[in-house]
């Protein structure tokens, strides 16, 4: 039963990953932003962006969130790492930084991809270049980076008030990461949606597995 709890939710959210993903290069394209290049939901897009235009106070917060993030991560990082020097064997560490580790890479593998393989740019230039823009990456790397933190910290602070603190810190920067980046009108809303939907199937996978390997530890 258990299983199924978490199992069925990551699929659904990796199935809806893909599904949208495949239909920002098939529904209502047309060029559109300042690289006046091919859109999909170019309607909705358009018009999002127009009532919102941009802001640089949001695109601040949003970037000292991104870096936030980072740190975030390698705090986890450091660690594991901590766990290996100190316990003399990589096979001491506890499991959960293997799974943390590869959400980790398989996060930052996927940024690179979708720099590379740009489905849209942006609707603003960026120090007068056109950048990849689907999915918005620090929507991906905030929910992921600051979400798979909660159930760490839950896991790791001993502390029960600064543990439940911590963790509350962390779900709050997630999502005004995901505000703020919105607000910052750099991105396109369907940029945040992908990035949204594709850090789902990610963190929903990372508690499955990290879910299994808890409970074979216990055993």
């Amino acid at each position: 039963m258990r299983k199924n709890k978490r199992f069925w939710p990551a699929v659904i959210w990796t199935a809806a990953a893909v599904l949208f993903t495949l239909l920002i290069t098939l529904v209502d394209v047309q060029n559109a932003g300042a690289s006046n290049t091919p859109l999909g939901f170019a309607g909705i897009n358009t018009a999002v962006h127009n009532a919102l235009g941009t802001s640089p106070f949001w695109y601040a917060v949003s970037k000292g969130l991104g870096v936030c993030g980072i740190l975030t991560a390698a705090a986890f990082a450091g660690l594991g790492l901590w766990q290996w020097y100190s316990r003399k064997s990589l096979k001491k560490v506890d499991p959960v930084f293997f799974v943390l580790a590869a959400l980790y890479v398989v996060t930052i593998a996927l940024w690179i991809i979708f720099d590379k393989a740009a489905l849209n740019y942006r609707p603003v230039l960026e120090d007068g270049v056109a950048e990849a823009s689907y999915p918005s990456t620090h929507t991906l790397i905030g929910l992921v980076f600051f979400g798979s933190a909660v159930p760490m910290i839950m896991t790791y602070m001993k502390s029960g008030t600064l543990r439940k603190v911590l963790a509350l810190c962390a779900a709050a920067a997630a999502c005004l990461t995901v505000l703020a980046r919105f607000l910052s009108g750099v991105h396109w809303i369907t940029d945040i949606v992908g990035g949204i939907l594709i850090s789902g199937a990610l963190l929903s996978w990372f508690l499955l597995v990290a879910g299994r390997v808890g409970r074979k530890t216990e055993e």
